[in-house]
């Protein structure tokens, strides 16, 4: 079982990023599915997370900014990120939490 995250990358205050995460199975449908994220120095903190059936829930950090959501036909998981602050720089994990399977990082860097 594989996750595949992409779309990192370094992006102006205030711009937008799109975040995805391939999963490598089916039963990705039935799974909940999170993102995740690690700044330097810091402890890594859920951003965002999906149900299977499409509940969603939020960091208080990222609420009314960040956007997640999959594609059960593409086993894909997104997270749109909208208004982007410097604070926001980490290096972003998705993981399925149901199999507590974890994908490698992408790097995103919010800077003037």
């Amino acid at each position: 079982v594989q996750l595949q995250a992409s779309g990192g990358g370094l992006v102006q205050p205030g711009g937008s990023l799109r975040l995805s995460c391939a999963h490598s199975r089916s039963i990705f449908r039935t799974n909940v599915m999170g993102w995740y994220r690690q700044a330097p120095g810091k402890q890594r903190e859920l951003v965002a997370r999906v149900s299977g059936v499409g509940t969603t829930v939020y960091a208080d950090s990222v609420r009314g900014r960040f956007t997640i959501s999959r594609d059960n036909a593409k086993k894909t998981v997104y997270l749109e990120m909208n208004s982007l602050k410097p604070e926001d720089t980490a290096v972003y994990y998705c993981n399925d939490d149901t199999l507590n399977l974890w994908g490698q990082g992408t790097l995103v860097t919010v800077s003037s």
